[in-house]
């Protein structure tokens, strides 16, 4: 694995909307993953329920690339591997975190990865980020504290930090992903699937141990029809598409256009509320939308220059 001091991705190419469609695409399909967590997830079931939506992909991914896999360099396993703890902890943060707070703070915290990852791509590299993707970010999540006043800010809350905290842990994964040499030389189906392999591998041994909710067939098996779709939803299209998706596009771009364009996901996660939630949407949560579509368009303008 290259540190973390090595060459920017390649520059963007003219027609970068054939890059940006399929990562923002996966905002939607995030955004909307908020809706079917909470169906199907507790406090208790956490650790189960990202055992199952892991699970569920991994034997397809392994079959299909196993050529591949075999093909890996050490290095590459390392880094994937690498990857695949960072992601775990992600979703550890994340899912706990939407559990133990409400939808509004998580949307809200988890768009503050659109500030930390050009700070810290500026830090590693040493250089100065443009004062218009700053601006442009900031606009953003001005943006998203008005689309999530409709539902009321409530008191920072043990939720609170750990969504803080999974905002950090994203900004970590994308620069990781985006500086590591051979991940970046390796194709993206065999770091997938490695990626999520080292993420069920750690949430198999946590849910192992004792005083950490039901064994994970226990939940399955308690599972109807539309949990079990939620939970389809949640592992190929939220968790197999998305991180593959995300992999093939910081290098192809940069980390920063990434998580500026994934920084939309608080507007996707309002839409599916209200279209299927049946929640409403006031004056505020109107401008903050057209604030946030106004400071990711604006923002991957900059980071184009």
């Amino acid at each position: 694995m290259s540190s973390l001091a090595a060459p920017l991705p390649a520059p963007v190419p003219r027609r970068a909307w054939l890059t940006d469609l399929p990562v923002l695409m996966i905002a939607v399909v995030w955004g909307a993953s908020y809706l079917a967590a909470k169906g199907i997830t507790t406090a208790d079931t956490v650790i189960a329920v990202l055992v199952l939506r892991f699970a569920l992909v991994l034997p397809v991914l392994v079959i299909a690339g196993w050529r591949r896999l075999r093909a890996l360099k050490a290095a590459q396993w390392r880094g994937a591997g690498l990857l695949g703890l960072v992601l775990s902890g992600i979703f550890l943060l994340e899912t706990y975190g939407v559990v133990h707070t409400s939808a509004t703070n998580a949307g809200l915290i988890i768009s503050l990865t659109m500030i930390f990852t050009p700070l810290a791509e500026a830090a590693v590299t040493r250089t100065r980020p443009p004062g218009s993707f700053v601006a442009a970010a900031g606009l953003s999540v001005a943006g998203v504290v008005l689309l999530t006043q409709s539902g009321g800010f409530t008191a920072p809350s043990a939720g609170d930090l750990l969504m803080l905290l999974a905002a950090l842990a994203r900004t970590v994964n994308v620069l990781v992903m985006a500086r590591s040499k051979a991940v970046r030389q390796a194709d993206s189906l065999s770091l997938t699937t490695v990626q999520l392999g080292g993420a069920v591998t750690v949430f198999a041994v946590l849910a192992a141990l004792p005083g950490t909710g039901p064994a994970p067939w226990t939940v399955a098996a308690g599972f109807d029809a539309r949990e079990w779709t939620a939970l389809a939803f949640l592992s190929v299209f939220c968790t197999l598409g998305a991180f593959f998706v995300q992999m093939w596009a910081v290098r192809r771009t940069s980390p920063s256009r990434v998580s500026l364009l994934l920084g939309t996901e608080p507007l996707w996660a309002a839409a599916t509320g209200i279209a299927i939630g049946g929640e409403h949407l006031g004056a505020a949560g109107v401008v903050g939308a057209v604030l946030v579509l106004t400071g990711t368009t604006w923002g991957r303008r900059a980071a184009d220059r």
